[in-house]
């Protein structure tokens, strides 16, 4: 059933690549020599030959599905690695995908929320105002004259979602058993990760939770703002919240425009994201162009709004600080106390050469170090992180696989806002500060402070605990020392049995001596030889009893 269902997607698949001509695409692969198969297979036709090969794309992964629009949601930002041409129409499916049918919009709405229209809104545009892979927004006025949006879950999309992901469990299934790489990076727990995220996002109550956290994070802060979210109009396929106003962050030439420090913009991005990974442990996870907005009514000092927080990361204490320490090595080029963390976080078997581990990352790090993103090569970069984790046996976190993603996100909106933007410099001292105020000897004293009232409260049992743990020490102890005595009694028995054992081995050794005698051999000695062997192990055996 599995090959039989892997089959069915790949001729889709397949079918639509070459109705919009992207077998172009492979003409740089080992598979283009299968060009023609795969046409024959296809059943099908380019009917789209009048667009350029950007506009194909597109519309191929809009028709393939969400997963394949937010693969080409996160290429979109990655100008280093794509054509312009190929950038710029990817760019479109941030959030501009084809609606679904407005009447299904209102009859969804009404349905969730369990009243006509006119008795919620005082006005509903039916156009929709964006319209992404999983979900539409359409402007509308609340009764009492709050400006809102109202984001709708596309009808029949769960089916999609669980379709694609049923044949990406199967190739990580695949690929994970009979692969040694696969078994290094995990794809069967990433992909399981990645399932969670879609489904929360099919859940428009957990991103309105997610909203709410982190407004509520970023409350005293000027980098960041979050529209607020009317809980009493969020259902599990609708959500109603504050409308916001700002310049899409894709919008680069109404920026400047503005005359908005693009460099201060920049510079309050990297502090944004350090901000979220590492003071609050909470991460919005889907940074692409369409959900980020920049605030321009002062442009001198721009801030950022941010909507969509369906996809939200989180990490453990122990990640963020293996995580900031690295960091922080890497800008005092320690290459060898990254090494040493790797092994101590169990990223890497204690079994390698942290000298060649030193080594390998000294020379993936150092001809980026201290550069501006417009003389970085971040794809041949993380070519040579790829080949040294492969070498070490570097085993992929999926813990860590949404941060990773959205700092693929962020280096490339970075580099369309502010290509001389050096993120070393800015995120120094932020990770300097945090692991100071975290780790360091006022984070170890405050506390103790925080813990002193409770140790205050117990200090007046604290005899009677030592006592009883002294106790139960002295117990214990006697406990080993009679483990101890049963054990060297056993060992004595083991010891005793076995001489039992060898005497009599040796007499029925005499035994058999005598049963194989030749019958050239005189009767008597055979019965002497018979005798001698009964008794010697009857005796050995009675006397070691």
């Amino acid at each position: 059933m599995k090959r039989l269902f892997i089959l069915k997607r790949a001729f889709v698949i397949n079918r639509i690549m070459h109705r919009y001509g992207l077998d172009e695409f492979l003409a740089p692969t080992p598979l283009s020599k299968y060009g023609l198969l795969f046409k024959l297979f296809a059943l099908s036709r380019n009917k789209k030959h009048h667009l350029d090969r950007g506009e194909r794309l597109n519309l191929a992964l809009t028709e393939l599905g969400p997963i394949f629009v937010k693969l080409g949601q996160m290429l979109s930002t990655r100008r280093d690695l794509l054509d312009d041409d190929l950038a710029e129409s990817l760019a479109k499916l941030q959030d501009n995908v084809e609606p679904f049918c407005q009447q299904i919009a209102i009859e969804t709405v009404e349905q969730q929320l369990g009243s006509p229209l006119a008795e919620v809104f005082e006005s509903f545009e039916q156009t929709p105002l964006a319209s992404a892979s999983v979900a539409q927004v359409h402007s509308a006025k609340l009764l009492n004259g709050d400006e809102v949006v109202v984001k709708i879950i596309r009808p029949g999309i769960k089916r999609k979602i669980l379709a694609d992901l049923k044949l990406l469990k199967i190739l990580a299934e695949w690929f994970e058993d009979y692969s040694e790489i696969g078994k290094r990076i995990h794809p069967k727990q990433i992909v399981a990760d990645y399932q969670n995220t879609l489904f929360n996002e099919l859940d428009l109550r957990i991103e309105a939770a997610n909203t709410t956290q982190l407004k509520r994070n970023f409350e005293q802060s000027d980098l960041l703002y979050v529209p607020k979210v009317y809980w009493e109009f969020c259902r599990q396929r609708v959500m109603v919240q504050e409308k916001i106003h700002g310049v899409p962050i894709g919008k680069i030439d109404r920026l400047l425009e503005n005359n908005v420090n693009m460099k201060k913009l920049a510079h309050h991005g990297v502090e944004i994201f350090f901000t979220q990974v590492f003071r609050d442990s909470y991460f919005h996870a889907d940074m692409h162009p369409g959900n980020i907005f920049v605030n321009i009514d002062d442009p001198a000092n721009p801030s950022y709004i941010a909507i969509d927080c369906g996809i939200m990361g989180t990490l453990n204490q122990s990640d963020k600080r293996y995580l900031a320490q690295n960091f922080v090595a890497f800008f005092n080029r320690d290459y060898r106390q990254i090494a040493e963390l790797h092994v101590q976080s169990g990223w890497v078997s204690s079994k390698v050469s942290i000298e060649e581990f030193e080594s390998a990352i000294r020379t993936a790090c150092e001809p980026i170090f201290g550069k501006s993103l417009d003389e970085i090569s971040f794809g041949h970069f993380l070519v040579q992180l790829f080949q040294t984790a492969r070498r070490f046996e570097m085993e992929v976190q999926p813990q860590l696989v949404l941060l990773q993603k959205t700092l693929l996100y962020i280096e490339g909106l970075g580099r369309q806002l502010y290509p001389k933007l050096d993120l070393w410099e800015t995120a120094q001292p932020f990770l300097k500060k945090w692991l100071a105020d975290t780790y360091g000897p006022k984070a170890a004293f405050n506390k103790m402070k925080q813990k002193a009232p409770k140790w205050l409260e117990e200090l007046p049992d604290m005899p009677e605990k030592i006592s009883a743990f002294l106790n139960a020490s002295s117990n214990q102890s006697n406990q080993q020392i009679s483990l101890i005595k049963s054990i060297d009694s056993l060992k004595q028995s083991q010891l005793s049995s076995g001489k039992r054992i060898r005497w009599a081995i040796l007499g029925l050794t005499f035994i058999l001596l005598s049963l194989t005698s030749s019958p050239e051999w005189l009767a008597i000695e055979w019965v002497k030889g018979l005798l001698m062997g009964l008794s010697l192990t009857s005796f050995v055996v009675s006397f070691t009893a």
